[in-house]
């Protein structure tokens, strides 16, 4: 999950754990409609795991957003008893609207699909860490 302010953009790993693929961006409304959305979705996925991209300062400090986001995984707890993982997501925001305009997306495209985009660059690299383990 790439856990935002406006738009929470999520992603699932193949069933082999190699490769990670985009699924719907919540656009957040409500605590409680944020939590049943994502109740919906962990109904329908099932996941084992769920990796959280922690945005952390340059330096490697927690800054305001790190800690929105610590407080966010400790509302999914409430209903989520599997793994809750953090995963230091400095730039994948820079690096998913970098990818989507090399392929030459649109601007306002591009506003719609970062959050999902910045998801999948988060999982993948978390399923690259765990693959070369």
């Amino acid at each position: 999950m790439d856990v935002g302010d406006k738009r929470i953009g999520m992603a699932v790993s193949d069933a082999l754990g190699w490769t990670a693929q985009g699924i719907e961006t919540l656009v957040r409304r409500s605590n409680q409609y944020d939590m049943e959305f994502i109740k919906n979705v962990l109904e329908q996925y099932q996941p084992q795991t769920i990796v959280i991209g922690l945005p952390r300062n340059m330096n490697g400090s927690l800054g305001p957003q790190g800690e929105k986001t610590k407080a966010f995984s400790e509302s999914l707890q409430d209903f989520y008893s599997g793994e809750i993982v953090f995963w230091d997501e400095r730039l994948t925001t820079v690096s998913a609207h970098k990818a989507m305009i090399e392929a030459d997306i649109s601007r306002k495209k591009r506003k719609q699909r970062v959050d999902q985009v910045a998801a999948v660059l988060i999982l993948q690299s978390y399923l690259d860490y765990l693959n070369r383990k």
